[in-house]
């Protein structure tokens, strides 16, 4: 490289003007707001929200019934104590494992209550609300959790797919079913459900691309939790999710995730087009995780308690209240007569949890291998002969 080629590439001095222009462009760059834009049809004090810039989601919901409004709210709050059920069930060693939608109760019941019965539900893990909607019995997605079977439904039942832990594969499962619900001149549509963690994963990107390239009447729902277990969202990308959307040539709509309303409305608009053959379009339901990834995680090691208890100012369920207590929509005796419902709720998950067997501990090494595998045979007897050293401890005693 030659000393004026170098020299070239030298940005100009102030003196020639070009670096105060560069500054004052610099300072009259507008600032990003720290607020997202999304759809929000109720505010977190629970006030109505009215303007021409969701007229048309906000349309979607203009007819909603007193009835229909105590319906979300019963969802909810059903949907939060079955959650809370599990998750205490499995601090006391009845579940291996629970995934708590805590905080994500109207971005799961605005969506599943949005579907249609022929409509088909893709799920992850953590999905509670929308089988609550779906008609799957609580009790019967613990059974997984509790390693007594491999899923506790028949999907086909309730047009709701089993939980699936491989963290994106659904979506690509959706779109092939969604595919071949386009091949068969149907009306219905597909729902597919992912987090912001799984929006980075490469089967997410393969979906949005077979599903815009063959216009497939798929809805993604990203519930963006903003924490991929203890990775924060900017960490994963530069946008908003939901404009990534824009790239595949389809729509991508942000919306607060904590606002029943809002999350309906906008789905009951992405599943109208999907089945009128418009294609699929990507909903960011802006939501927090209260609590936990899974028991397993220890949220205090990676977020401070000043942003969970900013987020806890928005609680979807207070939010839905205060609107239905200003509106003359419920009354004490409806909140009175949903307390009971909720611990009975509760009471039940207990009794059928306990009454359910313990799993067969050696079943793990069934079926992971058609023919057998001599490393499977080894692990196995290595497993059988520390199971069979419990059996000569003394009652109460420790285990060595």
């Amino acid at each position: 490289m030659t000393v004026e080629s170098t020299a070239a590439r030298k940005p100009r001095s102030s003196s020639t003007g070009g670096g105060k222009r560069a500054a004052s462009a610099k300072k009259a760059a507008p600032q990003k707001s720290t607020e997202p834009e999304l759809v929000q049809l109720l505010t977190p004090e629970g006030k109505r929200v009215k303007s021409a810039k969701n007229a048309v989601y906000d349309a979607y919901v203009a007819g909603i019934t007193s009835e229909e409004l105590r319906g979300l709210y019963r969802d909810m709050v059903l949907t939060r104590r079955f959650d809370a059920e599990a998750t205490s069930l499995q601090r006391q060693g009845e579940l291996g494992l629970w995934a708590s939608l805590l905080g994500q109760e109207a971005a799961q019941i605005g969506s599943g209550r949005a579907t249609r019965d022929d409509d088909y539900v893709f799920p992850t893990y953590r999905e509670h609300g929308v089988a609550w909607c779906r008609g799957v019995d609580p009790t019967n997605l613990l059974g997984m959790f509790r390693g007594v079977n491999n899923g506790g439904w028949d999907p086909n039942s309730n047009n709701f797919h089993l939980y699936t832990i491989v963290i994106g594969s659904q979506t690509l499962h959706a779109t092939g079913y969604a595919m071949g619900v386009a091949k068969d001149g149907a009306d219905s549509a597909v729902i597919a459900y992912f987090g912001d963690g799984a929006s980075s994963q490469g089967d997410v990107a393969e979906s949005f691309t077979f599903s815009a390239v063959y216009n497939a009447p798929v809805v993604f729902f990203c519930q963006n939790n903003q924490w991929a277990i203890s990775e924060p969202t900017e960490k994963q990308t530069r946008v908003p999710l939901y404009q990534r959307a824009q790239g595949y040539g389809f729509p991508g709509v942000r919306v607060d995730g904590n606002d029943v309303l809002a999350v309906l409305a906008v789905t009951k608009w992405a599943l109208e087009r999907a089945r009128t053959g418009e294609g699929p379009a990507l909903i960011e339901a802006f939501t927090y995780r209260m609590g936990a990834h899974t028991t397993s995680d220890d949220p205090s090691k990676y977020r401070n308690d000043d942003e969970r208890v900013a987020w806890e100012a928005k609680d979807p369920i207070l939010r839905l209240r205060a609107f239905l207590e200003s509106e003359g929509h419920a009354d004490e005796g409806f909140f009175a007569e949903l307390d009971d419902e909720s611990e009975a709720l509760g009471k039940r998950v207990r009794e059928v949890v306990r009454a359910m067997p313990d799993p067969d501990l050696m079943a793990i090494f069934e079926n992971v291998y058609a023919d057998g595998h001599a490393l499977v045979d080894e692990e196995r007897a290595q497993f059988a002969a520390y199971q069979a050293s419990f059996a000569d401890a003394p009652a109460g005693g420790e285990v060595k």
